[in-house]
């Protein structure tokens, strides 16, 4: 969505500060930051409007996070969007448990990122809303801790899941990388593999002496 509204708004040389993010020349922090700042606050509205009136979710999303609620699996949303978009395309969605996402103030001349979400002491910054930072709030012990997404963003809290689906360049990076991970396009895939996770556990824990079983948690990303 971030790509998508430069597209429409951002003037000469956004593209620049997007191939910097993505090669990770810069943070993402830093890299959102400087490309929200090309745009001027008075906007807002038009930002919003745009985004509710292009953003498609795929396919089966809706049905996967039921599964989740139906199901006792904490199911969070961490966005390495903004506020004034993220949150409105998703509030036809009340089984979420969570949205994180990054904040925004339309205060000044241009539009400023807010970081409510930044790194914790283990990661080494720059990630604007830290997903590895949230996903350690989750222990590894108590959670099998699977990971959504599609982005450089989405590394690395990847790289601290017990299994990644993945898409586009976050596939790219898990195949290159060695992650434990399986690929989908939409989430109709997604609930097929969490099914079958969810069988493999039970499966497991039959198999095993009785103990207190981890708890399966979803955090996918926008």
């Amino acid at each position: 969505m971030i790509i998508s509204l430069m597209e429409r708004f951002g003037p000469d040389g956004w593209e620049a500060i997007k191939d910097d993010i993505l090669s990770q020349r810069i943070s993402v922090q830093e890299g959102v930051g400087k490309l929200f700042s090309l745009i001027p606050s008075v906007r807002r509205e038009e930002l919003v409007q745009y985004a509710k009136d292009t953003v498609k979710i795929r396919n089966g999303f809706a049905e996967f996070v039921a599964y989740c609620k139906a199901n006792g699996i904490p199911f969070l949303v961490t966005s390495g969007g903004i506020d004034f978009f993220v949150e409105p395309i998703l509030t036809p969605y009340t089984q979420v448990e969570r949205i994180y996402c990054n904040g925004s103030d339309f205060s000044g001349e241009t539009i400023q990122v807010l970081w409510p979400h930044d790194c914790d002491d283990q990661c080494d910054g720059g990630c604007g809303l830290c997903k590895p930072s949230i996903l350690r709030d989750y222990p590894a012990d108590q959670y099998t801790r699977v990971v959504i997404g599609d982005s450089i963003t989405d590394l690395k809290a990847a790289r601290l899941a017990d299994i990644v689906i993945a898409r586009s360049l976050l596939l790219e990076k898990c195949r290159a990388e060695g992650l434990t991970h399986e690929p989908f396009q939409d989430f109709y895939d997604v609930l097929e593999s969490i099914e079958r996770l969810q069988k493999q556990s039970k499966s497991t824990s039959r198999d095993k002496a009785p103990d207190v079983p981890g708890r399966a948690m979803e955090e996918v990303s926008v």
